[in-house]
């Protein structure tokens, strides 16, 4: 896939450097615009956000919590899939943390909410550097890039954070009760945080395997021949954020990664089934 950042739509003279520079620059001044005013809405709300959705995973009454319990049971193996309380409180350590804290979840809302206008920004950036068959080729991308970034940051909120949460408050190092977990508000969220926006970028593995395989980096058989290596990998991060070694816990975490690997391979089956096609016709 060879781009060419200065060319126009037909019909229009080739961009000048000075030209694709200040397309850039308003196309990343809109995208902070558009964060910037969610935020600011985000912040008008910011203890209803800090209470409800930040401080979730902590609680016991935390949606996905409860209904981990409740499969728990409904599946008659008792209390496996309930998570014990994380018994953390939290603290901040210098007068302004709470306030930079407050802008800090504002603008990560803001980011979340415009996402997809951001990537559409960054579409409309990239679009006139591509063929009319590439163009083709990515149709519904502002869709798919969208949903399969929201969904990691629910998966990651309502199954990642909790695990994660639960076990580390749990955890305790020696057998004389000395040490106390006692977490400030800036560990939390940068947790929290890393947990989301990880999540949100590791499913995005279906898309970057259909443009892997369609500039030729990857192919179906690459992605089968390290199969077993990946779900290696998987299972042993589920191993690891899981509060306890039971099989039925890590499953719960481990299924999504591995279904997102499979499904990467199908569509990269179908990419490079598509381009041979293409190629044949010519």
């Amino acid at each position: 896939m060879a781009f060419n950042f200065f060319k126009r739509t037909p019909g229009q003279a080739e961009m000048s450097f000075i030209e694709h520079l200040e397309a850039l620059r308003w196309h990343i001044v809109r995208s902070v615009l558009a964060i910037v005013i969610l935020a600011v809405f985000a912040f008008i709300k910011i203890d209803w956000i800090f209470e409800h959705i930040i401080m979730g995973p902590l609680k016991q009454d935390f949606l996905s919590v409860v209904g981990l319990c409740k499969l728990g049971h409904f599946l008659h193996i008792g209390d496996t899939l309930c998570l014990p309380a994380a018994n953390v409180q939290l603290q901040t350590t210098a007068f302004g943390s709470q306030f930079i804290s407050s802008i800090t979840i504002a603008f990560v809302c803001g980011f979340i909410i415009a996402f997809p206008y951001i990537f559409w920004e960054f579409w409309r950036f990239v679009k006139p550097a591509l063929s009319p068959r590439e163009i083709n080729s990515t149709r519904g991308s502002i869709f798919f890039v969208t949903f399969f970034f929201l969904l990691g940051i629910s998966f990651g909120y309502f199954l990642l954070a909790p695990f994660t949460f639960s076990f580390l408050s749990n955890y305790k190092l020696g057998m004389s009760g000395m040490l106390i977990t006692r977490p400030t508000l800036d560990d939390y969220l940068d947790n929290l945080l890393d947990i989301l926006i990880g999540s949100g970028i590791a499913f995005q593995l279906p898309l970057i395997s259909y443009v892997l395989t369609h500039i030729g980096l990857i192919t179906p058989d690459f992605l089968r021949t390290y199969r077993k290596y990946a779900y290696v990998a998987i299972l042993f991060v589920a191993a690891v954020i899981t509060p306890s070694p039971d099989w039925m816990s890590q499953t719960i975490v481990a299924l999504p990664l591995i279904l997102l690997y499979e499904i990467s391979i199908r569509i990269s089956v179908r990419v490079e089934r598509n381009i041979k096609k293409r190629d044949a016709e010519f």
